[in-house]
């Protein structure tokens, strides 16, 4: 494989969401040709593997995404029904390092409770007693590394979107389950 497929290969992963051909050679610092160039390669390449992995054509660009035949392992083994609530609460304590659950409480709202306990049960947040007894201490554990792995540019996405969200006080109209 040459090196332009791998460097495709690297930021397709990297970015992990659609991109356009436009926007590849953008990053890679090439010619828009060369990248189409690249992208058949890097798609025929992994057309030849028997990879859980391919590149693939979507209606809004490229992506390297998991196979159909292992759409399965994703219900097993991602929380899908982890609420927008909850996914917002885990934001904020990824975001802040380490926090007391008051804080969370003050920039959550109470429903914050509600999604701690939640998420220490998927083993996303450990949640230890402050030497105060009085509140407990909150950061996310490796197994939320594992799952939600952010590079420094999806890490200040997440914080621009924990921003935009409307008041924190009031319950969130939408607490539909993520897909």
């Amino acid at each position: 494989m040459s090196r332009l497929a791998s460097t495709i290969e690297a930021i397709l992963y990297l970015k992990a969401q659609p991109l356009t051909a436009t926007e590849i050679a953008e990053v890679a610092g090439c010619d828009r040709d060369a990248i189409q160039e690249g992208l058949i390669e890097l798609m025929e390449h992994y057309a030849h593997r028997e990879s859980a992995l391919e590149v693939a054509e979507t209606p809004d660009g490229y992506v390297l995404q998991l196979r159909e035949a292992y759409h399965h392992l994703i219900q097993q083994l991602l929380p899908a029904d982890l609420g927008v609530g909850a996914l917002r609460t885990l934001a904020a304590i990824a975001l802040k390092g380490r926090l007391s659950q008051t804080e969370l409480v003050d920039i959550r709202g109470s429903n914050a409770y509600q999604h701690v306990q939640e998420l220490v049960e998927l083993g996303f947040v450990r949640k230890r007693r402050q030497s105060d007894g009085r509140s407990y201490w909150l950061q996310v554990t490796e197994k939320f590394h594992q799952y939600f792995q952010l590079n420094q540019d999806q890490s200040l996405e997440l914080a621009k979107y924990l921003k935009s969200e409307p008041s924190s006080k009031t319950p969130p109209q939408n607490d539909e389950p993520a897909l």
